[in-house]
């Protein structure tokens, strides 16, 4: 999860504040928001969120209002960039939003699930309803408008939603989903906009060809992407596709 290394991430609540984590927000403090939320250093680019019982429930990213280039657009504003504060937020569920705020994993279901059992991308003001659950299996994804990229080792073949050559960049969807052996075991946020945080990665425009397919034309004149890969596994480099 930065440009340099795999990072693995604290899956209790407890192991979080530990590590140096602090909590921004609680189940209820923000109508747009689920689970309770925690930081490192003041990063917003990386907020773990865990349920009512501390258990890892989902992972967002916050980019701040009103930037200069204008990201997110319009058309990304409210599914899935969800405005809390002073900032938009983009979050992903491990496990079915209807109990994270509510019942929570006990530590049994925890041991016995690890991370999670899904992927629900949160799409909408309210986080139960308007989640998306994304195929676990490659299988059952091309039914639906996320076009295949490209495979890339340590990561795996890469999933964007409703690619086009010809497309506005402002529809460009800010994630993208890995697939290896045909199942869902990563994903990824892909932001148009040069953001500062060890935990982004900066690819060069050079490089998107090895990743998307067909690289739209905009994307070939923006300034800079800023990507994070999320790892749903323990061993990132056993990703050959």
């Amino acid at each position: 999860m930065s440009s340099t290394s795999f990072v693995a991430m604290p899956l209790t609540e407890t192991d979080a504040k530990s590590q140096g984590f602090q909590k921004i927000s609680d189940c209820g403090d923000s109508s747009g928001l689920h689970g309770i939320r925690y930081v490192k250093d003041n990063d917003m680019n990386l907020i773990l969120i865990y349920d009512v019982l501390g258990h890892i429930a989902g992972i967002s990213a916050a980019i701040p209002t009103n930037l200069a280039n204008g990201f997110p657009s319009d058309f990304l504003k409210g599914h899935p960039f969800i405005k809390s504060g002073n900032y938009y937020h983009i979050s992903a569920y491990f496990v079915d939003p209807a109990i994270i705020c509510f019942c929570g994993r006990s530590a049994t279901l925890f041991q016995q699930q690890g991370v999670g059992t899904d992927l629900y991308i949160q799409n909408g003001t309210d986080p139960v309803d308007d989640s998306i659950k994304i195929p676990r299996l490659q299988s059952e994804i091309t039914s639906t408008q996320w076009t295949k990229g490209k495979c890339f080792p340590t990561m795996g073949l890469h999933y964007w939603y409703n690619i086009r050559k010809d497309m506005s960049c402002d529809e460009f969807y800010p994630m993208f989903l890995l697939y290896n052996d045909g199942k869902l075991n990563a994903f990824g946020w892909a932001f148009n906009g040069d953001f500062n945080s060890s935990r982004l990665e900066h690819p060069p425009i050079a490089a998107l060809s090895a990743f998307i397919d067909p690289v739209p034309d905009c994307l070939l004149t923006a300034v800079t992407l800023s990507t994070m890969h999320i790892y749903l596994t323990n061993n990132p480099a056993l990703n050959q596709c």
